[in-house]
């Protein structure tokens, strides 16, 4: 059997509102589980696929400054 985490993230987030959202990322990186990467992944993607190129840089900047 193969599963799609992407299609599967985006489906389980499909309708969740600005907050759900928020709350996931927060609760995943505050419980510093390993298994929650893959969705943020997920939603560093999307972001990344959907920003201009300025956003990008920015991003990417901020990235670099915090590594």
């Amino acid at each position: 059997m193969n599963i799609s985490i992407r299609n599967s993230i985006k489906s389980n987030f499909k309708d969740s509102d600005i907050d759900e959202i928020k709350n996931a990322i927060e609760q995943s990186m505050n419980d510093k589980e390993e298994m929650a990467l893959p969705g943020l992944g997920v939603f560093f993607e999307t972001l990344w696929q959907n920003s201009s190129n300025e956003e990008k840089d920015k991003i990417a900047n901020t990235i670099k400054k915090n590594i």
